[in-house]
């Protein structure tokens, strides 16, 4: 096998296993067995573990990202705010969501996963904020700091998704409601709950 093939075959052991088990399985005894080779082959092409496993959550994260901004419909700023919201807080997702929750408690002693896990937060926050920015744009949203906006929106999404990962909260339950999140959304835009709705006009 070549050595870029090689590389390939441990990221995507390393994804596997991150997705599965969660950001902290990704140990080079377990990236190893999932391949069926010995951990020192593992270090030959991965010298920093470090380095895997933020390269392992930023490939993670920015695929989710891509994929819900391809989910968003071609309609109003607020409508495709409620479907970012729907989609994020999907329990389809806790997946992803662990790997989020992991990083942030990981990055406290990897420099690189810590660099990742903000470029990635950043690249979350120019998002919603350029869907409010579209909303104050058409007039249907008050205008206002879109960014201050975002934060809130992209603290409610990462609260929420932590809370569900252990069953917390009025909002979280097996398939999660997301009408109090909605609510709240609408309360923090100045929005009616109803435009959140695809059927809004």
């Amino acid at each position: 096998m070549s050595a870029d093939k090689r590389r390939d075959q441990i990221a995507g052991a390393a994804r596997e296993l991150a997705l599965a088990e969660g950001l902290d399985a990704v140990t080079l005894r377990a990236v190893a067995a999932r391949v069926g080779v010995a951990s020192g082959l593992v270090a030959h092409y991965i010298p920093s573990m470090d380095d895997l496993v933020a390269d392992t959550f930023f490939d993670i994260v920015a695929g989710e990202l891509e994929e819900v901004r391809a989910l968003l419909p071609d309609a109003a700023a607020p409508v495709r705010i409620g479907a970012l919201l729907r989609t994020t807080l999907d329990p389809a997702r806790r997946d992803v969501t662990l790997v989020w929750v992991q990083a942030w408690a990981l990055g406290t002693r990897n420099a690189p996963l810590a660099e990742r896990v903000r470029a990635a937060m950043d690249a979350w926050r120019a998002v919603i904020a350029e869907e409010v920015s579209r909303g104050m744009a058409d007039g249907v949203i008050p205008a206002a700091d879109p960014e201050p906006l975002a934060w809130h929106l992209l603290a409610m999404i990462d609260g929420l998704g932590a809370h569900a990962l252990v069953g917390w909260g009025p909002a979280i339950a097996p398939v999660a409601p997301v009408e109090p999140v909605l609510r709240a959304a609408a309360g923090l835009l100045g929005v009616e709950v109803g435009a959140f709705s695809p059927d809004s006009p």
